[in-house]
């Protein structure tokens, strides 16, 4: 079991975590308690063209900007990846995410497969994890559970499912969230290892060990 969070020392550059599943895998949950748990460790906060709704705080839950601005954005390269969902743009500024790691923070991002793709292939790094749901019976049996969808609606969302879960292959982790408890600790070892990596820790080690990036084995 992980414990101790807080005695985890942080890097002189923080971590791009990017978290996809299919809806009802929990991932949201998952990473709710995640964010919880490591004090170095924050969402991502996206723009938005859309208007906030009721409870939400601008520059918290999203930055709403006019459709003109994020245009703008775009028209700039400001975007690591952006979509329209809805006939709502949503995109992550790659300022977001460099002012992020260079604070020393690790920075959670929660997309689908298709934003995670263009971030992969647009940004210089990142931790990529796919949450899997035990098996589709159980996946259908939870978005039932919630109550909230009809059953064409559910349907739909496990059709979209089998496409995501084809993506996870190229995904650095896989975690099913079978257990929720289990699946917890497994993220929570991963967001550690991620801090036990060479190259992270480079940056931390005493100078007199004569370590370095450029360092090679003689």
């Amino acid at each position: 079991m992980v414990t101790n969070s807080r005695q985890m020392p942080r890097r002189a550059a923080g971590n791009l975590f990017v978290v996809s599943a299919p809806s009802g895998a929990g991932k949201t949950t998952l990473c709710k308690e995640i964010i919880d748990f490591f004090p170095g460790l924050r969402h991502s906060v996206s723009y938005t063209t859309r208007p906030p709704r009721s409870g939400e705080v601008a520059g918290k839950d999203y930055n709403f900007v006019s459709r003109d601005v994020f245009d703008l954005m775009v028209a700039e390269g400001a975007f690591v990846e952006w979509a329209e969902v809805h006939g709502n743009r949503y995109g992550t500024a790659i300022r977001t995410l460099d002012e992020a790691q260079s604070a020393g923070y690790d920075i959670l991002l929660e997309i689908d497969c298709q934003g995670a793709a263009q971030i992969k292939k647009n940004y210089r790094q990142g931790v990529f994890i796919f949450i899997l749901p035990p098996d589709f019976s159980e996946l259908k049996r939870r978005l039932e559970r919630r109550g909230t969808d009809s059953p064409e609606v559910i349907a739909r969302r496990i059709e979209n499912a089998r496409d995501e879960v084809r993506e996870s292959i190229w995904y650095d982790y896989l975690l099913v969230n079978d257990d929720f408890a289990e699946a917890l600790e497994k993220f929570k070892s991963i967001v550690v290892a991620e801090h036990c990596r060479t190259a992270w820790v480079l940056g931390l080690v005493p100078a007199e060990f004569g370590l370095s990036n450029t360092t090679e084995k003689t």
